[in-house]
C-alpha cells in the first residue's frame, strides 16, 4: 500500500508498506544472497502501481504481481501518540482484493521455502478467494513448503468478530508456523494467558507456534516442548507501526539459516527493538 507517515516537521511523506511487505523489506535486508525474497500480490495498471513495482525491485524484493486493469493500490496514513499508531486507511477498490482470483499454485515456491501470509491477506479477499488461497497454500504445505502466518487481528477489516476469529482458525489448519500477538489474541478469543494461546493454534494443527507478548517474554511452542525467551527493554520507543512484522523477518530469516526456534525468537526481537527506535514503518537497521 501506498504510506503516508508523519514527519518531524508535521508533514506527511509518502512510501509503500504494508505487513506482509514489511516483513519481506525486513527479510531482504537480513538475508544473505542465497536466499530469494518474493512478493506476492495484485497491482493495477495506473502510475502508482509501477512505483510500487519499481520500489520492490530497487530494494531487492522479486515482485510476483498480477496486474488488474482499471483497478491501482491502496493507501493509508499514520497518526502518532507516545510513540503508538493508528491507521486511516483507504483500500476499498484495491487490486491487492483481487490477489487469489486466478491463484492455483505458488511454482516458484519448493521443498524448503517459506510462504508467509497474514490474517490482513485473508481480510482483504472476498469468501471465495479467502478459500482460493487457503486451498493453494495447503498444497504447497503437501510438497514441503512451510507456511508461517500472523493472524495480525485487525477487525475492522471483518464483517464480525465471529467470522475473524473462524477465518483465523481455518488458516492456522494449513499453517506450519503461527506468530500470534498475545494481546489481540486474549481480546478476540479469551485467551488466559499465552500458554492458552498455544494450545489454541497447537489444537489446530500448528507445529511451531510463537506468542508475542509485548515487552514480556515470548513464547515458543514446538510440538510438545515449550520455553519463555525473556525480551530486552528497547532503550528509545518512537514508532511501533512495523514492530510486529519486523519481529517476522527476523524470526523467519533465523528459521531459514538453521536457527533453533528460540534463537531465531532472539533475532526476531533484536531487530524489532532496532525498528521501534525510528519513525516509519521501514527503517534503516
Amino acid at each position: 500500500m501506498i504510506e503516508m507517515a508523519p514527519t518531524a516537521d508535521g508533514t506527511f511523506g509518502m512510501g509503500f508498506a504494508g505487513d506482509t511487505f514489511n516483513t519481506a523489506w525486513y527479510a531482504r535486508r537480513l538475508a544473505g544472497p542465497e536466499i530469494e525474497v518474493a512478493y506476492l500480490s495484485a497491482v493495477g495498471d495506473d502510475a502508482p502501481s509501477e512505483r510500487m513495482r519499481s520500489f520492490m525491485e530497487e530494494a531487492g524484493v522479486a515482485p510476483k504481481l498480477a496486474i488488474r486493469k482499471g483497478k491501482s493500490v491502496g493507501l493509508y496514513m499514520i497518526s502518532l501518540h507516545d510513540g503508538e499508531r493508528s491507521f486511516s486507511y483507504w483500500r476499498s477498490a484495491s487490486a491487492a482484493r483481487t490477489l487469489a482470483d486466478d491463484l492455483n499454485d505458488l511454482p516458484d515456491l519448493e521443498d524448503g521455502d517459506i510462504a508467509f501470509f497474514s490474517g490482513i491477506t485473508l481480510a482483504i479477499l472476498p469468501v471465495q478467494g479467502q478459500a482460493r488461497l487457503l486451498s493453494t497454500l495447503a498444497n504447497a504445505r503437501d510438497r514441503g513448503v512451510t507456511i508461517a502466518f500472523d493472524p495480525n487481528l485487525r477487525p475492522r477489516l471483518w464483517p464480525d468478530d465471529r467470522t475473524m476469529c473462524e477465518s483465523i482458525m481455518r488458516a492456522a489448519e494449513v499453517s506450519d508456523i503461527a506468530l500470534p500477538s498475545f494481546e489481540d489474541e486474549q481480546g478476540f478469543f479469551g485467551d488466559e494467558d499465552v500458554s492458552a494461546t498455544a494450545d489454541r493454534y497447537s489444537d489446530a494443527g500448528v507445529s511451531l507456534v510463537i506468542v508475542k507478548d509485548g515487552p514480556g517474554p515470548v513464547l515458543v511452542r514446538e510440538s510438545a516442548r515449550q520455553e519463555l525467551v525473556s525480551v530486552e527493554p528497547a532503550s528509545k520507543i518512537v514508532d511501533t507501526t512495523a514492530a510486529g512484522d519486523s519481529f517476522n523477518a527476523g524470526f523467519l530469516v533465523g528459521m531459514m539459516n538453521g536457527l533453533p526456534a528460540a534463537e531465531a525468537t532472539r533475532e526476531g526481537c533484536a531487530l524489532a527493538r532496532k525498528v521501534i527506535g525510528a519513525r516509519g514503518a521501514l527503517v534503516d537497521i
